[in-house]
């Protein structure tokens, strides 16, 4: 996904909470940044947080975890999800800050 076409829009991941390994981290998010995403929201943990700092995207996960993933290509998108007491559907707007997200249906 983040190698497609972002045009200012957030990809909205659901790890299902799990900080196993990390679904993020700086080449993936650079790869965001070079399509045109401005954010990534991850139920799940991320890695590289120094480097995700200073990038320009906007980066929310539940914690970070040095242990890369395996890049399977599975799951997927173009779908409502639900965590954290939100469900995040297609076309949504999201909006952040330090202390946490807020969605709201166009």
């Amino acid at each position: 996904v983040l190698g497609a076409p972002g045009n200012g829009g957030v990809v909205v991941v659901d790890g299902g909470g799990s900080l196993r390994v990390a679904l993020l981290g700086d080449l993936m998010a650079q790869l965001a940044i070079d399509n045109g995403w401005s954010g990534v929201i991850i139920n799940g943990a991320v890695r590289d947080t120094g480097i995700l700092a200073g990038l320009d995207l906007g980066v929310k996960a539940l914690q970070s975890n040095p242990r890369r993933g395996s890049k399977t290509g599975s799951g997927a998108h173009n779908v409502p999800v639900t965590f954290g007491g939100a469900t995040f559907a297609p076309g949504d707007h999201v909006f952040s800050d330090d202390d946490g997200v807020v969605v709201q249906a166009p």
